[in-house]
């Protein structure tokens, strides 16, 4: 049996924190508020995002400016940044193994495919994800199928076992999934939320950069122990 890698992306497999604590600040600055740092950031940070700018003081006038076609305001700054950023410590080499082994990986996300997908081809890691199971567009996100029931059913219509499928992401949210699904959890520090946060959520595993990841993997007889 292969495992299953189900990830998380933005503050897992790609170092977005940066780009979203800018776009963050122009939102904060376009509305005269005091900009925050990346402490306040991962106290702070949930999803939707309308819930993190209603946290740092926004109003509801303002937050429905944010949301205006498509949440224009932030997607067209964060596109811009998140297209500098590179990928995490260590996803590569995971993603590079996973696909040599013959496990699926499968990113599940809260954002939206084409520009996903642009990024995968960017990184030169399109190859190794077998789907993408995220928003169709701007005007969807939040408002159709959560993160979580779009895995179920992935799941469902794929046979795939929780036994052997691990999910790996920033938020207590994948926790949460974890929990619900019958999945491995494994939270990933230095993305969008605080440390404390992550293990507030009791995550089975905590890890620091995916190459942590490899000997979970291992423990459970996946990937053998040969050097990659």
């Amino acid at each position: 049996m292969k495992p299953v890698l189900v990830f998380d992306w933005n503050g897992t497999l790609l170092d977005d924190a940066y780009a979203l604590l800018e776009t963050t600040n122009a939102i904060l600055d376009r509305f005269g508020r005091t900009t925050i740092d990346m402490k306040t950031l991962r106290e702070h940070c949930d999803v939707p995002l309308s819930l993190l700018y209603r946290s740092l003081g926004l109003s509801r006038d303002e937050l429905a400016t944010v949301d205006r076609d498509g949440s224009a305001m932030f997607h067209d700054a964060y596109e811009a940044l998140a297209g500098r950023a590179d990928l995490r410590e260590g996803a590569r080499r995971v993603l590079e193994l996973a696909r040599r082994e013959g496990a699926s990986s499968i990113i599940v996300s809260n954002h939206i495919v084409d520009p996903l997908r642009y990024q995968l081809r960017r990184l030169g890691i399109n190859d190794c994800i077998d789907d993408v199971l995220a928003f169709e567009s701007r005007d969807t996100q939040y408002k159709s199928t959560s993160k979580g029931e779009r895995l179920r059913l992935y799941m469902q219509k794929n046979n795939l076992k929780p036994a052997s499928t691990f999910i790996i992401g920033d938020m207590p949210i994948e926790t949460d999934i974890a929990r619900n699904l019958g999945l491995i959890s494994i939270a990933i520090t230095g993305g969008f939320v605080s440390e404390a946060r992550l293990q507030a959520a009791h995550p089975d595993y905590t890890i620091n950069n995916l190459h942590e990841l490899l000997p979970i993997l291992r423990s459970y007889g996946f990937f053998g122990m040969h050097k990659s």
